[in-house]
């Protein structure tokens, strides 16, 4: 998903925890038949209920030669003229299928990747990008759906979003423009929209002689975004959608409660994506995106038109989502406000979250994964009973590479549960319990945009001036956070201007996947493994990876951000008054973590949370009233749970010292400088 590099008042700083990208050359000469999916190995996992047994399910075979499977392109008309030219935009579809289906007269489904990064900067962990022959036919399709798929009687589908690569129109990033250069290939594969077989000509194409009209759409940072925005319209024909590191509220990825991440202004990412000859024309279409979504954070009817999550009432396709908890590009209170929405409209959905940042299954689960997929993709296109749609609903990751299961997400023992702060020794933290402060309890700490969530929790057991912090005492057993927090506070600034950040962090050693290092929690191997069938210019071989780990003193587990400007009205921030009292309620991101026994749970509240948030135009000190600030965290087994955990004897835990990786130090000249949309393991 799009990443710009962080902007404080005009100056350009490094973004720490995020890497810029590395392409690799595909190894286009191996020639490899389709093959059977290895077992995956590694740790055990939490049991499932059995599915069918094999000999009773139906599953899609690699029965169909890719080698000869017809390779086309057409050009869909989506009804908009985005680019002012007088006629209306197509958007250029790249289709892969089985040759032997179409000659026998079978229809069958398609799964459709929809992305701007097929000319620019490639997709998946090796950057590949489409290619074409001479005549300008499409040889590669890049990633492995259309390897593994199209031997199994599935087409896909590479569509280029308008404006990019050979597409007619402009990029609108997350608008109208977006969604409907997918939706008119949704609409064309069941009949309702035309399709010609070249950008400019009058010679239709027609999809309903060769596919159902089933689409499931995939697809990983700005391509799954655009999933969540089809299944968003309701459009019939669109089955599932696999939402990989998505967005689905464009505001949310820009602003945080008003609060601006990073140059806080979508516009400049169509220069990224645009084709040079929509670069030249659209640029009326990107000053429109650049008014209507204004640094300052107020919502607007641009910000609207970008939100998905307002409209899952209208989703009809079953939704299988992966995120990672640690993705810092496109943050995991993006997957957890369309989750919740979703489960509010009943839904049918599925969830993967694990310990990386932005980082796509195939690169830290793969074979788990690319099994997981076949089976969805199969039942929800093909129709085969295979139980998919019966086993537990939610897969996370504990530890690298260690996997446990639920039936419900959250389960369905959680309940939120008010956790409060209160003074604690004048040279430690505060105290973080159910009791609540004695009235007129104050903390007070003064803005450092030089320091963020990591130097926060590598200084909590002292009363540094730069936060507020409180912890538990050492917990007798685990407690287990599933869910989204919320903390309300009530602060008093110095000045007219004022962001917080509030972090939810496990105080205690552990490894974990080293999110914050090249790869983010993922190190990419020279050997190769394959999946499906290969041809000289599109092979189904990749650069295996493993976890990267670090040995860390603590983990942030989930984070907020708020302009206090916007305590009144979310939509519209106003000027503070000094010295006044204001109160407002944070959203922190979803989350599934363990607090092991022995650990503490800790409540930082600061301000500028560095490299994540830039910082107000004038540097605030804030006084926290205690009596009136508190916590509420997704506790699975409620108060009850949390009164047993900070009960009985515990064990001594050390302070939480900053330990390598993750500790907060400058990063290597490899992550400095912007990062380009979906770069490196983001793609």
């Amino acid at each position: 998903m799009p990443m710009p590099t962080r902007r404080t008042r005009g100056a350009r700083l490094p973004y720490r925890t995020l890497v810029a990208a590395t392409t690799a050359a595909l190894l286009a000469t191996l020639v490899t038949p389709a093959v059977a999916q290895p077992e995956p190995s590694g740790p055990s996992v939490t049991a499932a209920p059995a599915a069918p047994s094999t000999a009773s399910v139906r599953e899609s075979r690699p029965v169909h030669s890719f080698a000869d499977a017809i390779r086309e392109s057409v050009w869909v008309d989506t009804g908009l003229d985005g680019d002012g030219d007088g006629r209306a935009d197509r958007v250029a579809v790249d289709i892969v299928r089985p040759r032997e289906t179409a000659a026998a007269g079978r229809k069958i489904p398609v799964i459709m990747d929809a992305s701007p990064y097929y000319a620019c900067c490639g997709r998946g962990n090796e950057g590949q990008k489409k290619t074409y022959d001479a005549d300008g036919n499409p040889v590669q399709f890049p990633l492995f759906y259309d390897n593994f798929f199209v031997p199994r009687g599935y087409a896909f589908a590479a569509v280029d979003l308008a404006g990019t690569n050979r597409s007619d129109g402009c990029d609108d990033v997350g608008g109208r423009s977006d969604v409907q250069s997918a939706k008119a290939v949704v609409d064309w594969l069941n009949g309702r929209a035309r399709g010609y077989t070249s950008r400019t000509g009058d010679t239709r194409a027609r999809a309903t002689t060769w596919t159902t009209g089933n689409v499931g759409m995939i697809g990983k940072s700005w391509d799954g975004t655009v999933a969540n925005g089809v299944a968003a319209t309701g459009v019939e024909g669109l089955k599932t959608i696999v939402p990989i590191g998505a967005i689905s509220s464009w505001y949310d990825y820009f602003h945080s409660q008003g609060a601006p991440l990073y140059n806080a202004n979508p516009s400049w990412l169509s220069e990224y994506v645009n084709g040079p000859e929509a670069q030249a024309r659209c640029g009326a279409v990107q000053d429109r995106v650049a008014a209507g979504t204004p640094y300052s954070g107020d919502w607007t009817t641009a910000w609207t038109e970008r939100d998905h999550v307002r409209n899952a009432g209208k989703v009809r396709a079953s939704v299988f989502v992966v995120h990672g908890q640690q993705d810092l590009n496109v943050r995991a209170g993006q997957f957890g406000r369309w989750w919740d929405a979703l489960a509010a409209h009943g839904v049918e959905r599925k969830i993967w979250l694990s310990q990386t940042g932005h980082v796509d299954p195939f690169d830290f689960r793969r074979a788990d994964w690319v099994r997981t997929l076949h089976r969805w993709f199969d039942h929800y296109l093909l129709g085969h009973d295979n139980g998919i749609d019966r086993e537990p609903v939610a897969d996370i990751e504990r530890a690298p590479d260690r996997w446990t299961t639920d039936r419900h997400w959250p389960p369905r023992t959680t309940a939120a549960t008010t956790l409060r702060p209160a003074p604690g020794a004048e040279a430690g933290p505060g105290v973080l319990g159910r009791a609540p402060a004695v009235p007129g309890s104050t903390v007070t700490f003064t803005d450092d945009p030089a320091l963020g969530e990591l130097d926060w929790a590598a200084r909590i057991d002292s009363a540094t001036p730069e936060k507020a912090g409180f912890v538990t005492r050492p917990l007798s057993r685990e407690l287990r956070i599933s869910g989204s927090s919320k903390v309300t506070v009530t602060a008093t600034p110095t000045t007219a201007t004022a962001h917080l950040s509030a972090v939810l962090v496990d105080l205690g050693p552990d490894t974990i996947r080293d999110y914050g290092a090249p790869g983010e929690g993922i190190t990419t191997l020279a050997d190769r493994s394959c999946w499906g069938a290969s041809t000289l210019g599109d092979s189904a071989c990749f650069k295996e990876t493993e976890a990267r780990t670090a040995d860390v003193g603590y983990t942030v587990v989930s984070r907020g951000w708020a302009d206090l400007g916007t305590w009144a009205d979310p939509g519209k921030e106003r000027p503070l008054t000094p010295g006044r009292a204001y109160t407002m309620t944070l959203d922190l991101a979803s989350t599934d973590h363990v607090v092991p026994a022995g650990h503490r749970l800790a409540l930082i509240v600061g301000g500028t949370d560095k490299d994540l948030l830039d910082p107000p135009s004038t540097i605030p000190t804030l006084t926290l009233d205690l009596a009136r600030t508190w916590a509420k965290v997704p506790l699975v087994g409620g108060a009850p749970a949390f009164a047993r955990a900070t009960s009985g004897p515990h064990p001594a835990v050390p302070s939480p010292t900053a330990l390598p990786s993750l500790s907060g130090a400058e990063p290597p000249a490899a992550v400095v400088g912007p990062r380009l949309p979906g770069a490196g393991a983001a793609r």
